[in-house]
């Protein structure tokens, strides 16, 4: 019995990470290109960006990449709450045999939900790109000057608070969903 209630406990904390961790930021990331030419130096930042899962929902909407910001949608916003929401139900339904579907059917599609763990590791890839820095040299004459020309980039990355909070919500409710199938089984046929 103690297992039933261990996991509605771990579900409703994941459900505290879940929200700050589509809210806030899940990575930073920058791209600045330097030119320097004969001593003098321009710099400039290509890219400043600092996403959530829900920004990046968002952006991609706007960009009209509809079918990836709906499957993230679906994978990193609503499974977790549908899950929730029916583990919830499980757990103040009296009815031995509703509570068995509910919490079998959470655990199946607890299977699809592993695309939030695809989704971090999307953005871990995007991470991988820390500190990638290029940089060109080009000799060039003008009027008999000779000029160098050094063009680079370097790209920034890092995780935010809101990595930290979805991973955070992906183990709890993974061990939330696994105390309460556990309960279930363990409990007498009638």
């Amino acid at each position: 019995m103690y297992k039933k209630h261990i996991g509605f406990a771990l579900n409703i904390a994941a459900l505290g990470f879940f929200f700050p961790g589509i809210l806030l930021t899940m990575f930073s990331f920058n791209m600045e290109m330097a030119a320097t030419l004969s001593g003098s130096d321009l710099k400039s930042s290509l890219i400043d960006k600092e996403l959530s899962i829900m920004a990046t929902i968002n952006e991609l909407w706007d960009d009209q990449r509809l079918l990836v910001a709906i499957l993230i949608f679906v994978f990193s916003v609503c499974i977790p709450l549908l899950k929730t929401l029916l583990l919830c139900f499980a757990y103040f339904n009296k009815s031995l045999q509703v509570e068995k579907r509910l919490i079998n059917f959470v655990a199946s599609i607890g299977k699809w939900s592993m695309a939030d763990v695809f989704v971090i590791a999307i953005f871990l890839a995007i991470m991988s790109t820390n500190h990638a820095d290029t940089s060109t040299t080009e000799q060039f004459s003008v009027f008999g000057f000779k000029f160098a020309l050094d063009i680079s980039t370097q790209t920034l990355s890092a995780a935010g608070e809101g990595f930290y909070y979805f991973t955070a919500y992906c183990l709890l409710s993974l061990l939330g969903t696994q105390f309460a199938s556990s309960a279930i089984k363990s409990k007498p046929a009638n």
